[in-house]
């Protein structure tokens, strides 16, 4: 496996059902993913792509093959190291937003920071720093009933970065948006892989492949058609800046 790899998935299979009623969302699916793609996943529904983020996003489970994240065999890992992983590792970009509408925009972006270690301070100022990328510090306070559709979306991207995750899993993030909202949110998304960052992205709308790096149409759980159209050699490298501070020893003991 190259160092340049971040994903390894061998012969995966999730299967649903047993006998004459056993179908299958994927189904020998192979995929090899390198730092720094933006890979577009398309395909009519039902051919297994939120089946696949989902597994990759280790929110759930295949039911026989290989998945390899950054060098590890993902079944060998406990579920609670899993989660840890999830927690640091991956950010989500939902088509739905997914925000909680009793918590203000800045606290629903320090959501993903609550177990990672980190003081509460820090995950508020972490979480504000995030919001100013996408111009939104005016709006920490405001619940996301009072943002547009557009924004509530750049707050979900805030709140996926702000752990500062090697990979991004975007599910029809421009979904529910108008043209305009879903070109800013796609500018933010690029200049976010620019950073060289790891997205993968399932989307229905053809003319979002302008953003990828790769292109895979995926047909009754396999993949039937992967287009690169940036070579490894010119992927952007990550860049990692750190902001947030971990606890304090004094204060691991006082919790």
């Amino acid at each position: 496996m190259s160092e340049n790899t971040v994903i390894e998935l061998k012969k995966l299979t999730k299967r649903y059902g047993y006998g004459d009623t056993e179908s299958f969302a994927l189904k020998d699916f192979n995929l090899t993913i390198k730092r720094g793609e933006f890979i577009m996943i398309m395909g009519p529904s039902g051919c297994g792509k939120t089946t696949l983020l989902n597994i990759i996003g280790l929110l759930d489970r295949d039911s026989s093959g290989e998945y390899v994240l950054n060098g590890e065999d993902v079944a060998s890992i406990s579920s609670k190291r899993q989660a840890r992983l999830r927690a640091k590792k991956i950010g989500f970009i939902f088509q739905n937003f997914n925000l909680i509408e009793d918590l203000p925009i800045l606290e629903n972006v320090a959501l993903p920071l609550v177990y990672t270690g980190y003081t509460k301070t820090a995950r508020l100022k972490n979480a504000s720093n995030a919001l100013k990328r996408f111009h939104l510090q005016e709006r920490e306070y405001y619940f996301p009933y009072q943002l547009s559709g557009g924004q509530q979306q750049r707050v979900a991207i805030a709140r996926a970065i702000v752990g500062d995750p090697e990979i991004i899993l975007a599910d029809e993030p421009t979904g529910n948006l108008d043209s305009r909202s879903s070109h800013i949110v796609m500018e933010e998304l690029k200049a976010i892989h620019e950073e060289g960052n790891t997205i993968i992205m399932v989307t229905h709308n053809p003319a979002l492949t302008v953003y990828a790096t790769r292109v895979i149409n995926m047909l009754d759980g396999h993949i039937d058609t992967d287009i690169k159209t940036v070579s490894d050699a010119n992927l952007p490298q990550p860049i990692n800046v750190k902001i947030m501070k971990k606890k304090s020893k004094k204060n691991r003991r006082k919790k």
